[in-house]
């Protein structure tokens, strides 16, 4: 996740302002906070984005997986229960389930028996960062194991 600030002067800050409006187009957006900034030098909106990088216009326009079509039954419900983790963790963490794991790594991580940490890592798009901040969660606990690692 990466955070973009802009500082829209008032008035007369239009340029700027189509220049986050393309930005926000062409991204995917966690969240946007907005504030009015008084300084010496005017009155501001000051703008702080945060979002994901590496994404285009063009992934929203992949279609839809069935992963239930793809997926061989048992995998399927690996994924499910997955999803299911999936969606508390970015309820708790207030952010979009595809922060957490998109739906492409989450089937990946279904096939994997048994589910471990340095699995998770083999998985296009799950690096040491995501696994330390959200694999607890996904990786079973084993017997006199906290973390299931």
């Amino acid at each position: 996740m990466q955070i973009r600030i802009f500082n829209i002067q008032i008035p007369g800050g239009e340029a700027l302002n189509e220049e986050m409006n393309v930005f926000l187009r062409s991204k995917k957006i966690i969240s946007v906070e907005d504030q009015v900034v008084q300084s010496g030098q005017g009155a501001f909106w000051c703008y702080s984005i945060k979002y994901i990088d590496d994404v285009t216009i063009s992934d929203r326009d992949k279609p839809k997986v069935d992963y239930r079509q793809v997926l061989d039954e048992v995998t399927f419900r690996r994924f499910s229960a997955l999803r299911d983790i999936r969606r508390k963790v970015a309820k708790d963490d207030a952010v979009p389930a595809y922060v957490v794991f998109s739906d492409e790594e989450l089937a990946e991580l279904a096939k994997l028996d048994p589910l471990t940490g340095v699995g998770m890592k083999s998985v296009k798009g799950i690096g040491e960062k995501k696994v330390e901040k959200y694999g607890h969660f996904f990786i079973p606990k084993q017997e006199g194991d906290e973390k299931g690692q």
